[in-house]
């Protein structure tokens, strides 16, 4: 893995002298800094993972949206419940996301999932910052909860992607943070079944902590994730969130699959 390379200290850097312009451009081509959304180059010394570029290029869903998930309505105005969340339970109340998944964004969830690149999560919860989250106002407070994985999944990775990116974001929003669940049955993974099949996988998956109970008594929980796909796996977590007294809950993601989208990179191949 190639990684930018921090700037030096800005007092007392000495001047740059021909050798160490000679050496600085001898790193640049032997130890080049990748962005890790396309592979360009990033220049020496910038404390950037991905470039300018790829970050203009990270999209929001277009509107009109569903009013509840924000899934893309088209041309057919938004509404309250579309398709797309008209069988979520009613525990988990909204879903908001920073950017669809497409490159390069479904790169950068790749390469924080699991690439080791756990530097990123604090730029995604820059991007979900960027949202209104839902359910201010409600309860005692927000309070962020991340999603939990497998102990077995956290192990191989080393961590868990959501709790990284819920404490990043829980930091720049100045919102208090709690692992409240724990993952209960491990299931598989989620990425090819379809949505009745991904609700069977997860189906009971989700325990509250009974310590932590306390502190999700009457709060509005904005429950973090990296990817939003058919919600069956945030809701299960709204539920058991609900049981544990949670005024409410929202899910929050730094992207969106859109379903047409996976549908046309499959027929395409």
């Amino acid at each position: 893995m190639s990684a930018s390379v921090a700037p030096e200290a800005g007092k007392g850097r000495p001047p740059a002298t021909p050798l160490r312009l000679a050496l600085r451009e001898a790193l640049e081509f032997l130890l080049p800094a990748r962005c890790l959304g396309c592979d360009d180059r990033i220049p020496l010394g910038s404390p950037e993972l991905v470039c300018a570029s790829c970050s203009s290029r990270m999209r929001e869903p277009p509107w009109p949206r569903c009013t509840r998930c924000h899934f893309p309505s088209g041309t057919g105005g938004s509404s309250d419940r579309c398709l797309a969340c008209r069988e979520w339970p009613p525990e988990l109340h909204a879903a908001r996301c920073a950017v669809i998944l497409e490159d390069p964004a479904e790169r950068l969830v790749h390469a924080l999932k699991y690439g080791g690149w756990r530097e990123l999560a604090p730029l995604m919860a820059r991007r979900m910052k960027t949202l209104e989250p839902p359910g201010t106002g409600a309860g005692r407070g927000l309070l962020v909860v991340p999603v939990p994985t497998t102990p077995r999944r956290e192990r191989q990775r080393g961590y868990n992607q959501a709790a990284l990116i819920a404490r990043a974001y829980a930091r720049e929003a100045g919102l208090d943070y709690l692992d409240a669940l724990t993952r209960a049955s491990a299931g598989g993974s989620q990425v090819a079944l379809d949505p009745s099949q991904r609700r069977s996988n997860v189906r009971g998956a989700f325990t509250p902590i009974a310590t932590q109970r306390h502190r999700v008594k009457g709060r509005h929980v904005l429950l973090v994730d990296d990817v939003l796909t058919t919600g069956a796996t945030a809701s299960e977590a709204a539920q058991a969130l609900e049981r544990a007294g949670a005024h409410g809950v929202s899910l929050i993601t730094f992207a969106r699959a859109l379903p047409d989208r996976r549908r046309a990179r499959s027929d395409a191949s």
